[in-house]
């Protein structure tokens, strides 16, 4: 079983965005931090769950269709569009997303306040400061 913890972190006024990924497996911890394409807030959450999912992918290799995974957003959006399988103005990131999470076996999606993802918030930011800094050389 994995566990998949995302956040997005936006800069409104210069359209930027990053993501924190935590992935836990064995007793293993990955945190990734990840670029995330330009746009508001949603759009950031749906492409930081994205960004998770994909790098899972990626972890999980052949085994991924015989794995469950705990997912645990902040966003309200990402996981109400999830549970329905729409989104008026982003399905296409939600068919996106739903597509990575049809290469596991079980996905299971939980909404969390923020305080119980401080670990993928923290990643989020301090990606989105890194981001900052590069576009301001």
């Amino acid at each position: 079983m994995f566990t998949l913890y995302t956040d997005a972190a936006t800069d409104s006024d210069r359209i930027l965005s990053a993501a924190g990924i935590l992935i836990l497996h064995d007793g293993q911890q990955t945190q990734l931090k990840a670029v995330l394409p330009d746009g508001d807030n949603h759009q950031a959450e749906f492409h930081a769950a994205i960004t998770g999912f994909e790098k899972l992918v990626t972890i999980a290799g052949d085994s991924a269709t015989a794995s469950s995974v705990l997912y645990y957003t902040d966003s309200k959006i990402v996981a109400d569009s999830v549970a329905k399988q729409y989104a008026k103005h982003y399905q296409p990131l939600v068919d996106q997303l739903l597509a990575l999470q049809a290469k596991f076996s079980v996905v299971v999606t939980n909404w969390v306040p923020e305080k119980q993802n401080q670990g993928a918030h923290n990643l989020a930011q301090q990606a989105l400061k890194q981001h900052r800094a590069d576009v301001d050389r």
